[in-house]
């Protein structure tokens, strides 16, 4: 019972199998979200900048963004304005050169344009990369016990964070943003505490001055006991004065 010329059918012959997906390039995978950008996916540029998630894009990508916001992927909603991303202090690596992909020829996926300023590491995802939210500083999770710049955990963004790193990004993202608006709302108290404190301070006119009651009507020079009789002589107020049988301007003619 075999088919035309004698041969026997094996089972996978006569049934179709589904074929295996095909394995995505890590190296290749790993390269292109180091080096594109999340929004336009195209190579970065400086300005680059990232976002509480540490996810990186072209400034310009997420102005456009901005203004549009359907030109925003869904896993970047959570920018709604440039306060939202920060403008990252990245060091250029001295030996990388860019290379456009030409036919077979090779491409080295390992080189990163940048690196760790403190180790040398080459930011290309094979190391955890980091920066600090106020600052913008980029450098390798290793070398970040080095870094000179104060700044708390909270502060600590790990870039390209995925799975448990991505929680906890989540995480501080949220602390961060609640800790922006207590900031905020200290600000207004204080400024409102200002505003009162002045309304209840007294104005000029209402100062009682020693001094500045002299000029009013019912203060006497003839009257005052500090006054020397010299002095109270000059006005004709006083005793002598009135006594005088010249006005008291014509003795000193």
């Amino acid at each position: 019972m075999g088919c035309d010329g004698g041969t026997i059918p094996k089972r996978d012959e006569l049934v179709r199998t589904k074929k295996k997906p095909e394995q995505k390039d890590k190296n290749s995978e790993l390269s292109f979200r180091w080096q594109h950008c999340t929004i336009s996916q195209t190579p970065l540029q400086s300005p680059i900048v990232s976002c509480g998630l540490g996810r990186l894009y072209n400034k310009v990508a997420v102005i456009e963004a901005i203004l549009d916001r359907t030109n925003l992927p869904d896993v970047c909603q959570h920018i709604k304005s440039l306060k939202d991303v920060k403008d990252l202090q990245l060091t250029n690596n001295p030996s990388f050169k860019p290379s456009a992909e030409k036919g077979d020829a090779y491409i080295d996926r390992q080189t990163s344009p940048y690196i760790c300023p403190v180790i040398g590491l080459e930011m290309n995802g094979k190391f955890k990369f980091v920066f600090v939210w106020s600052c913008g500083c980029v450098v390798s999770e290793r070398a970040l016990k080095e870094c000179q710049k104060p700044f708390s955990d909270v502060d600590i963004v790990i870039m390209n964070a995925e799975g448990d790193d991505l929680e906890l990004m989540k995480t501080r993202l949220e602390a961060r943003q609640a800790r922006l608006r207590a900031e905020k709302k200290n600000k207004c108290e204080a400024k409102r505490n200002k505003s009162e404190m002045a309304a209840k301070r007294p104005s000029s006119g209402d100062i009682s001055d020693p001094q500045f009651k002299k000029t009013k009507g019912s203060y006497s020079v003839s009257s005052d006991p500090r006054a020397t009789e010299v002095f109270k002589s000059l006005f004709t107020t006083h005793k002598r004065a009135r006594d005088q049988t010249k006005a008291h301007w014509d003795q000193c003619l």
